[in-house]
């Protein structure tokens, strides 16, 4: 096998590759019902079962959840520095969360992209965050609770923001309040109960997420990441259930812990539970489900909450949810910053995006962080890479006698390979000395390019002049045409292969190449066409030296 082919080859797994990755689909839901104030719910199919039942438990009779819709109630407004949330009557339900300082991925209609919306209410496209108590006395996340309804603002100087309600439910009074802290995507949430009754009051507290199965609105199919439940304890690590796997009931992961957190992850940003202390050793369980309708829930639930009367207890649960910003979250929740989708190179992509991560600490400008890390990577292979251009270089010298080769032998394949063979020995050269370079350096680049697709550091980051979004495609497709140029150069530098039509797919290749980057993030792009220059350039370089090495050999024995 030539290098052309090791090329070919290298360049067509990596395209299959990608497509291979982005083969994603999920189905499936259904949502609630509303509740007489103060009371909770009957347990519908959207209400986690107690531990140890098997976490799926029948709709009752007569109660039906309204296909596509969640009962609405009075709205508390929450704005601090960095989020807006929207807090509902009915079960405490965070049913809005938007970060001003993003943006969507799509323009709207007026060419405009929105502020980014993680949690929203919308047909076919819920996402909530939600909390109560197993066991029917306690209430549920349907339960109608009392809130002051209005706007509630950060204040200048103000380092926390606290939003209560209250409900009475079967002589129980319970108050759940939010903490919203300054600067951060962190949410402390506590319920107080006071058994204010004659009996003994029981629940099990859970917390979960209800989620639409559907992917990102505006991610591209030619970059789609993972996006469903994933679950994080120290026995079974880091693991992911597919929405298209909970539909059918075959979803694999961890059901009771010690330790861990659920969460819910798309594309550079996620939400998660987990306790408030990560040293927290109180037995959990997860539980994933399809709710039917593309609708899916995923949650924890805590150990029983059990008060004898006149007594008062209090939980307290965490939540995150924001953009995947490893340094900040790997800090709340041991495994927390495995939510970033590096792919199946994670052990190469995370030191890759650390050193690019302390490049951009350097320079202050993630495009020139990824330039930087492109000349260190090219330099750690520059060993490797000479070796390979300096057999592409020995192989352009000999192509003329190749072509007088196949002439002489015509269609006899065999004598053909044996006189090739033959120069080759004579000549102390191996064909196949440019490919195993090649080939090392193929894990490198797969893993540069998911730490460079999963980072939400690069979204809405400027580089220099039109490049104004590094995570997002060259509006003018400026990056990936110079590419395409480049390319097309390394190709012209690289011995022509005997067969004609070899050399003709070697010469559509680079075009071919270069419009499936058009679609990539100009981040990405930015990476292969500083590669593919250094390239060009260490390859003329040698190939100079090689052919003045050759012509004072020649001179010599005149």
């Amino acid at each position: 096998m030539d290098t052309q082919r090791i090329i070919a080859f290298i360049v067509f797994s990596f395209s299959l590759l990608l497509l291979w990755e982005n083969w994603q689909a999920y189905n499936n839901p259904q949502p609630v019902v509303a509740a007489k104030p103060g009371q909770p719910a009957a347990q519908g199919n959207d209400v986690p079962a107690a531990p140890g039942q098997g976490l799926v438990s029948e709709t009752k009779a007569g109660v039906q959840p309204l296909a596509g819709q969640a009962a609405r109630g009075a709205r508390a407004v929450i704005i601090t520095d960095v989020l807006r949330a929207e807090i509902d009557a009915n079960g405490g339900d965070l049913r809005d969360l938007t970060l001003p300082g993003y943006l969507q991925n799509e323009a709207g209609k007026d060419g405009v992209r929105p502020v980014f919306k993680l949690f929203e209410e919308r047909a076919g496209r819920n996402y909530f965050a939600q909390t109560g108590f197993i066991g029917n006395v306690l209430p549920t996340h349907k339960t109608l609770f009392q809130l002051t309804p209005g706007e509630y603002r950060l204040k200048e100087g103000q380092k926390e923001l606290t939003l209560s309600m209250t409900a009475m439910v079967n002589g129980a009074e319970v108050t759940k309040t939010y903490v919203f802290q300054r600067g951060s995507f962190v949410v402390d949430v506590s319920t107080r109960v006071k058994n204010t009754s004659a009996t003994v009051v029981e629940g099990f507290p859970y917390y979960q997420f209800l989620r639409h199965g559907k992917a990102p609105e505006g991610e591209s199919a030619m970059i789609q990441t993972f996006t469903g439940p994933a679950i994080y304890t120290d026995a079974a690590k880091f693991q992911k259930a597919t929405f298209d796997n909970i539909t059918k009931g075959k979803q694999e992961h961890v059901k009771q812990a010690k330790d861990g957190w659920i969460g819910m992850v798309q594309h550079h940003f996620f939400s998660a539970w987990m306790t408030k202390d990560p040293a927290d050793a109180s037995s959990r369980e997860f539980y994933t489900r399809s709710l039917g309708e593309d609708e899916y829930t995923a949650g924890m639930i805590l150990p029983a909450l059990k008060l004898n009367p006149g007594e008062e207890k209090t939980v307290t649960a965490r939540l995150y949810a924001g953009p995947q910003e490893l340094e900040k979250i790997k800090e709340l929740a041991p495994g927390l910053d495995l939510v970033v989708d590096y792919g199946w190179l994670t052990i190469i992509a995370y030191p890759i995006f650390m050193a690019l991560n302390f490049l951009h600490n350097l320079v202050g400008n993630w495009g020139w962080a990824i330039i930087a890390l492109t000349i260190l990577i090219k330099l750690a292979f520059y060993p490797l890479s000479a070796a390979s251009y300096k057999s592409m270089a020995k192989m352009r010298k000999l192509t003329p006698r190749l072509t007088a080769l196949k002439e002489r032998y015509g269609d006899d394949k065999q004598k053909l390979q044996e006189a090739m063979m033959k120069m080759y020995s004579e000549e102390k050269i191996n064909p196949l000395g440019g490919c195993l370079p090649i080939l090392v350096q193929i894990p490198v680049f797969i893993a540069l390019y998911w730490a460079l697709l999963g980072a939400v550091e690069l979204r809405q980051a400027p580089f220099a002049l039109w490049i104004m979004d590094l995570s997002e495609p060259d509006p003018y497709y400026i990056l990936p045409i110079i590419m395409a140029i480049t390319s097309f150069i390394q190709v012209k530098m690289s011995p022509p292969a005997p067969d004609p039509v070899q050399q003709k797919v070697m010469m559509i290749m680079p075009v071919a190449f270069s419009v499936m980057f058009l679609f990539f993030p100009a981040g990405l792009v930015l990476y292969w066409l500083v590669n593919n220059v250094l390239s060009i350039t260490q390859q003329w370089r040698i190939n100079t030296v090689m052919a003045a090495g050759g012509a004072a050999a020649n001179d010599s024995k005149h």
